[in-house]
């Protein structure tokens, strides 16, 4: 039988569209490019994590739509929304 663990959290980094490089599938938004809830600038993604929920302008993305590393949020296609469209990232950490 697994172990679970009792504890769980999450942690939230906000950013915009327009922080982002890239054309098409290869659309990212650096880490660095974001801020965490405390308001201070992130440095990197968790490297460990449960799950992760992408929403952006407020609508949580379909599970498969992004990828993301310790440095970097990939999101395919994502230049094609406006730049100052809000992107939330949330990682359920335990």
């Amino acid at each position: 039988m697994p172990i679970i663990k009792p504890f769980m959290t999450s942690l939230r980094f906000n950013s915009t569209i327009g922080a982002g490089t890239g054309t098409g599938a290869t659309f990212a938004i650096a880490a660095t490019a974001f801020s965490t809830d405390a308001g201070t600038a992130a440095t990197a993604f968790p490297s460990t994590f449960a799950y992760y929920n992408l929403y952006i302008n407020g609508v949580l993305q379909p599970g498969g739509t992004s990828t993301v590393t310790t440095s970097t949020l990939t999101i395919p296609d994502g230049d094609a929304e406006n730049d100052g469209v809000s992107v939330l990232v949330e990682f359920v950490v335990n």
